[in-house]
């Protein structure tokens, strides 16, 4: 069942929506991409005549009630944006009666789903690996499901919207499908859009294909690094990760971050790119700071020649020249992770030279692909979010999409 097809009148729909949105120290929301993400989905229950039960994680409270983590915080941006007083529950598995009084065109938000370790279905306070844990682990896995039947309990119906965790198997992202018949069940608009995208790189790619991994560690990017020097004609790494090339490579890196036990990987990384017929582009030169912050002392100086003392914090003006090549003649491009601590506004040239670059490709007809929170935050603070062919709502989700992993949100729909 697609949701274009369905017709949510007289009937209830919980949909998992990713409303994890970034707040600052007074709980104001700071950038409600995700939430106007998930508008479409929102919108069609509610002009079909449907009552609408939203419900989304946020952060990490690990099975433990955060305040600071209540999504009765956003209450007020989600109504402004769907344009109706959303009502709020304060307990997701209490959530009954409200549930069950909602009335069609109504909107509801549940509370934080993960305030419930069942949510995520690992067992808290037992140490990994022992004959504890695979017990605790196993009534867990009982919890969870009376967990996602009990948010089941609130709906006729089930869509998931939320690609940003459609890459975990959760109470809310996949169990709950089992609770309702193949008719009952969906992808929302902003997932099929997710899914078509990744698509649109994996099935069809224009080429030449350049991919830019950036982020501080080779190690949690090593699977899709493997899986993209088989597909790509330029593979960019950046960021962090480039000391730890350097290191391995016998140079000198001064403070620089360096993951010292990735040095034999990151030489394969190396040997494998040349054995894939890759052009693998890796940082040159970098800025170097004294110390780690905005406004602390700079000197520009060969990533594998950083004085003690010094570390790099973005990329040089020579490498940024050989990135801005790599990436202008592209017809398919592909960015996660920055160049440098975008966070720090000198340090955000390297990862705004990226930008400019895919801007200018993306103008010539290419197919730009932007995923993962650091990069969408670089895109969105440069102000070009429209310049890019597609914005990903989610970082993880889609780096396993396009490792060729089916995605068990998807996968829990499809009935795969």
């Amino acid at each position: 069942m697609t949701i274009d097809q369905f017709n949510f009148a007289g009937k209830k729909a919980i949909v998992r929506v990713d409303f994890n949105v970034p707040l600052d120290e007074n709980g104001n929301v700071t950038d409600d991409t995700r939430i106007r993400g998930a508008l479409p989905t929102l919108k069609k229950v509610l002009n079909d005549g449907g009552a609408l039960i939203m419900m989304s994680h946020m952060g990490k409270p690990k099975g433990k009630k955060k305040p600071e983590l209540s999504l009765s915080q956003i209450v007020k941006n989600v109504s402004d944006a769907l344009g109706v007083e959303v009502k709020f529950a304060d307990d997701c598995a209490n959530a009954n009666e409200v549930a069950a009084a909602l009335k069609p065109g109504e909107a509801l938000l549940l509370e934080n789903l993960r305030y419930y370790a069942e949510e995520e279905g690992k067992p808290v306070g037992v140490e990994k690996g022992t004959p504890e844990y695979d017990e605790a682990k196993k009534e867990m896995k009982g919890r969870q499901k009376d967990f996602a039947k009990k948010l089941a309990s609130y709906a006729d119906c089930y869509v998931m919207d939320a690609f940003g965790t459609a890459h975990r198997k959760h109470a809310s992202t996949a169990v709950i499908a089992d609770y309702f018949d193949a008719d009952n069940k969906m992808l929302g608009y902003l997932m099929e859009k997710e899914v078509q995208a990744v698509d649109n790189v994996l099935s069809n790619i224009k080429r030449p294909f350049t991919a830019i991994m950036g982020g501080s560690k080779v190690s949690t990017k090593i699977g899709i690094i493997e899986n993209l020097l088989g597909k790509v004609d330029n593979l960019i790494l950046c960021g962090g990760m480039t000391y730890t090339f350097a290191k391995a490579q016998g140079g000198n890196i001064g403070n620089s971050i360096c993951e010292n036990d990735k040095l034999d990987l990151a030489l394969d990384i190396i040997k494998k790119a040349k054995e894939n017929g890759v052009n693998l582009v890796l940082g040159t030169d970098c800025i170097a700071g004294d110390d780690f912050k905005n406004d602390c002392n700079t000197q520009v100086c060969q990533s594998n020649d950083i004085p003690e003392g010094w570390e790099g914090l973005d990329a040089g003006p020579e490498t940024r020249e050989k990135f801005a090549a790599a990436i202008e003649d592209a017809k398919t491009i592909l960015w996660n992770g920055p160049a440098g601590v975008f966070e720090f506004d000198n340090f955000a040239g390297g990862s705004k030279a990226i930008a400019d670059a895919i801007a200018k490709a993306t103008a010539n007809g290419a197919f730009s692909l932007i995923g993962g929170g650091d990069s969408v935050a670089c895109i969105n603070k440069f102000g070009m979010a429209d310049k890019v062919s597609y914005i990903s709502t989610g970082g993880g989700a889609l780096l396993e999409a396009i490792e060729g992993k089916v995605l068990p949100g998807v996968a829990a729909i499809k009935g795969e």
